[in-house]
C-alpha cells in the first residue's frame, strides 16, 4: 500500500510522517537508477530504526520553466507513486513545484523543508541532484549542510546497465526511436502506459481486428509504429499487438494507441488498462488497399505472437 502526502509550505507535516530517511528526486520512469536510490534509502532507514520515504516534485520543473517544450513524461504522477511503492518507498512526499518553490534558496530548502518540516533523519540523492534557486544546491552542499546537523547524506553514483549510466533521458531517446526493448533494459521492466479505453471509429472491427483505443499524453514522443504488447485487464496480462500513430491509410488524425488483444472477448470501453510495449515490429505505413492492410495486420499478429511466446509472463 502506498501513501502520498502533498506538502504545503505553510503548514507542518503530520508528526507520524516526520523522521524518515528521504530519497530525493524527480523519479520520472522509476528506472534502475531510481531503484538503487530506494535501496540505499531503505538500508539507511533500517540501520537508523526508522522508515524510508521519497520526496519528489510535481509537475516536472521543466514544464514550469519551459511550458512550450513539455518534457516527455515516462510515468504520470499516479504511476510514479505506485512504482515508488513497489521500489520499497511506501510514502511519497509531493512538493508542488512552481516559480515560488524554485525561488527558495538551497540553504532554506535543506534547513526549513528537509530538516525542519520533514525532520529527515537521513537523505539519499543521485550524483546529479540539484535544487534551490538557480539550482545552486548540489550533493556536496547537501552533505555539508545536513552534516552540520548530524544528518547523514548518501550520494548514489551513476548506475550503469550494459555499460551505460541509466537515466530518464536515455530511456526517452530509446522510446523516441521505437526501441522499447532497450528502454525496458534501463527501466528494469517494460515501459507501459495507462489509460481508459475510448470509443474509436470501429474500423478495426470491420477489418477483423477490433481494437481497444487509448489517447496518450500530448507530450508522448513514442515512435509511431506497430508493437508486440501486453495489456493488463482487471489485473491479468493478455498478449496483443498495437499500433501507435496517426493511421495514414485512413485519416492521418491525432495520434492514438490501438491495441488488438489476442483471444479476448469482452467490453473494454471505459475500463482503465495498462499497455506494456514489449517489442518493435515495424514503422507505420500507408496501404493502397484494405486487402493489403489486412495481409500486413495478419503478419503483424503472427510476429507479435511469436515474440510474446518467447517472452516470460508478467507478474500481476
Amino acid at each position: 500500500m502506498h501513501a502520498a502526502f502533498v506538502l504545503d509550505v505553510e503548514k507542518p507535516a503530520p508528526d507520524a510522517l516526520r523522521g524518515a530517511v528521504l530519497a530525493l528526486g524527480n523519479f520520472d520512469g522509476v528506472h534502475r537508477g531510481h531503484a538503487e536510490l530506494a535501496r540505499v534509502a531503505v538500508a539507511m532507514a533500517t540501520e537508523r530504526g526508522t522508515k524510508a520515504a521519497a520526496l519528489t516534485f510535481e509537475p516536472h520543473p521543466r514544464s514550469v520553466f519551459r511550458p512550450d517544450q513539455p518534457v516527455f513524461r515516462l510515468t504520470p504522477p499516479a504511476v510514479k507513486l505506485e512504482l515508488l511503492g513497489q521500489a520499497g518507498l511506501p510514502v511519497t512526499f509531493i512538493l508542488p513545484f512552481d516559480r515560488g518553490v524554485a525561488a527558495v534558496s538551497a540553504e532554506a530548502f535543506v534547513d526549513d523543508l528537509l530538516l525542519g518540516k520533514l525532520g529527515a533523519t537521513g537523505l539519499v540523492c543521485g550524483y546529479d541532484f540539484h535544487f534551490g534557486q538557480g539550482r545552486a544546491g548540489s550533493p556536496e552542499m547537501l552533505q555539508a549542510r545536513a552534516g552540520m546537523r548530524g544528518v547523514p547524506v548518501a550520494v548514489v553514483p551513476p548506475y550503469a546497465w550494459a555499460g551505460e549510466p541509466v537515466s530518464s533521458t536515455l530511456i526517452r531517446i530509446a522510446l523516441e526511436a521505437g526501441d522499447v526493448a532497450r528502454a525496458a533494459d534501463f527501466l528494469g521492466r517494460p515501459w507501459f502506459v495507462r489509460g481508459v479505453v475510448a470509443h474509436g471509429d470501429k474500423r478495426g472491427r470491420d477489418l477483423g481486428y477490433p481494437t481497444a483505443n487509448m489517447h496518450l499524453a500530448r507530450d508522448c514522443k513514442l515512435r509511431y509504429g506497430i508493437y508486440a504488447v501486453r495489456m493488463k485487464i482487471d489485473g491479468v496480462w493478455h498478449d496483443g499487438v498495437a499500433s501507435f500513430g496517426s493511421r495514414p491509410t485512413f485519416d492521418d488524425g491525432a495520434p492514438r494507441l490501438e491495441t488488438f488483444v489476442f483471444d479476448f472477448s469482452g467490453d473494454l470501453y471505459g475500463k482503465q488498462v495498462d499497455v506494456a510495449l514489449v517489442s518493435w515490429l515495424r514503422g507505420e505505413a500507408k496501404f493502397d488497399t484494405l486487402e493489403a492492410l489486412i495481409v500486413q495486420m495478419d503478419a503483424d499478429s503472427v510476429g507479435a505472437r511469436d515474440i510474446l511466446a518467447k517472452t516470460p509472463p508478467f507478474l500481476p
